[in-house]
């Protein structure tokens, strides 16, 4: 079952705090998977990183008056602690301020342009005659000429998710001074993505795995047939152009962002000694790569970063887009850091244990339509949900084994077609939340873990180890043994969604073995073995924002 696999993490512009859509958009998915992967044995890098040069960053300095590093440098350590609380396990998060970084995407940069993929042009472009600078994408709003909303940014529209050119807004306006912008020459590279529509569309064809919005999105782009884009900008802040003349702009930021896959794998490669280690994950073929995505982003992964690896050559393309669609939030409002707007994940994890708010999220993690987050229904799937269905199996069963047997695992045999039952429906369900969990369906997944509580709660129910313990030993300490094994089996298919509970459970159950090196199988928990004392694993909470 072992495979070689690279999760790739989309880069959150290091310009404010994290709230809870990107989280289910992309980061919770990406730990989910990458933490099963590990858990089945397969050799699991995932990646990702700050982006320090968007013009939102850019945009926050100016309206502050400070420097765009000062708002990367108080905004990073923010998101490293989000991941910290939450669970999130990169193997490196990094930032794209590193020299790595700067060197890979002018590398990048100059082998497109030997392959005359990189073209130099002058285009019209939106300049403040007030501030007296040109004003790339999101220094220009204006009305979207595709769905006529008028906050469209000068890159994409919020309320379509169309991705547009400033050039193309209707009454454009200056996010610095208000005024209407003057169209001026400006020379540019540009990247040739019309040579590589034929190669593009074959490629993604072959995608018949990827989830249908993402795979039609795609398509559609292609019909409509590609367009060459701009890949710099006249701008002071960014990834220097590597070539004579153009010292005062900037590579654009959707050419240095995807790069970041492949600079951060290289900056593992360094941190581990072998800086050659990279190539096994992007020159062997039989590697899979996932980059988890919202829908936003969808072009830039299917087809633009596609296009830059095919002329860059002999480097893997995407094996998987699992892009997301958005939570909502405040009747049906979009989650959005651009306008402010948004349910914090630092402020939740102040008030929620980080096991909450991701077993909340997965439940809601929007798959194929976009889904809607509520406090309180948090608090119910807590109450209703975690802790009825699953919390209090594990609880009530560690606790009886203390109760009738000192805390000691019983030994007893497993002869009875209910228990026997019980056992193999733990072991199919390997293979069914695997099943889920390796073509990215998490919720699915969640829901299959799930049916196994249930079991396990209707065994207990039918065979009342509470009534019996006068009358047969024998009959309780089989019932406790099954129902043990169920738990620790559930411990396991739980994990990636919750870890640091079923940790928890893990020692509880008196297991020497880290859960996380266990493997993707059912780990009984052997006659004689003394368990932890049973502490729950939740708490109940009452109402929306109850403080710990």
């Amino acid at each position: 079952m072992s495979e070689r696999i690279l999760v790739c993490v989309a880069w959150p512009y290091a310009n404010y705090l994290l709230h809870v859509g990107q989280i289910a958009g992309a980061y919770l998915p990406a730990d989910i998977f990458a933490r099963f992967q590990r858990l089945r044995g397969s050799e699991v890098l995932m990646v990702s990183g700050s982006d320090c040069h968007g013009t939102p960053i850019t945009v926050s300095a100016d309206r502050e008056g400070v420097e765009p590093r000062a708002i990367v440098e108080r905004y990073h350590p923010k998101i490293l602690e989000t991941w910290q609380r939450l669970g999130i396990s990169f193997d490196l998060y990094t930032w794209t301020l590193t020299e790595n970084h700067y060197r890979t995407t002018q590398e990048v940069f100059l082998r497109l342009l030997e392959k005359g993929l990189l073209y130099r042009a002058t285009t019209d472009q939106l300049y403040d005659p007030e501030a007296g600078r040109f004003l790339p994408d999101r220094y220009v709003e204006g009305t979207c000429p595709r769905c006529g909303y008028r906050e469209a940014r000068g890159d994409q529209c919020d309320a379509c998710g169309s991705t547009l050119d400033a050039i193309d807004l209707i009454e454009p306006r200056s996010r610095l001074t208000g005024a209407k912008p003057e169209v001026r020459p400006s020379e540019h590279f540009f990247l040739k993505l019309s040579a590589l529509e034929e190669p593009l569309r074959e490629w993604v064809r072959k995608q018949a795995h990827w989830r249908r919005h993402v795979l039609n999105f795609t398509l559609g782009w292609l019909e409509e047939g590609l367009k060459d884009r701009a890949i710099t900008r006249d701008i002071s802040w960014g990834v220097p152009v590597p070539v004579e003349g153009f010292e005062s702009k900037r590579i654009y930021v959707w050419f240095d962002a995807v790069i970041g896959y492949l600079s951060a794998t290289r900056e593992w490669a360094q941190r581990t000694g072998d800086p050659e280690a990279w190539r096994r994950y992007w020159q062997d073929p039989a590697v899979k790569s996932y980059y988890f995505i919202g829908k936003d982003n969808i072009p830039f992964h299917t087809i633009v970063w596609p296009g830059m690896l095919l002329g860059y050559g002999g480097l893997n393309l995407p094996y998987d887009v699992p892009a997301n669609q958005y939570v909502n939030f405040a009747a049906g409002q979009k989650q959005s850091k651009s306008k402010g707007t948004g349910t914090w994940v630092l402020d939740l994890l102040d008030v929620y244990d980080a096991d909450v708010i991701r077993f909340y999220l997965a439940s809601i993690m929007p798959e194929t339509s976009d889904s809607e987050f509520r406090e309180e229904e948090l608090v119910r799937t807590n109450n209703e949900v975690l802790i009825a269905t699953w919390g209090n199996l594990a609880n009530r069963v560690i606790a009886m084994v203390h109760r009738y047997f000192g805390g000691v695992v019983p030994d007893a045999s497993l002869q009875s077609p209910e228990s026997v039952a019980l056992l193999n429906e733990a072991d199919a369900a390997f293979d069914r939340v695997g099943g889920e969990l390796g073509a990215v369906r998490f919720r699915t997944a969640l829901q299959e873990a799930l049916r196994l509580a249930q079991a396990g709660n209707r065994y207990l129910d039918a065979r009342e180890p509470w009534r019996m313990a006068r009358e047969d030993r024998g009959h309780v300490a089989e019932t406790l043994r099954t129902a043990l094994d169920t738990v620790s089996a559930l411990a396991t298919l739980l994990h990636p969604f919750i870890p640091f509970s079923t940790e928890r459970l893990w020692a509880q159950l008196g297991h020497r073995q880290p859960l996380a090196q266990a493997g993707w199988r059912r780990v009984p928990v052997p006659p004689g073995q003394q368990l932890g004392p049973a502490e729950a694993l939740y708490r109940k909470l009452d109402s929306a924002a109850q403080a710990p």
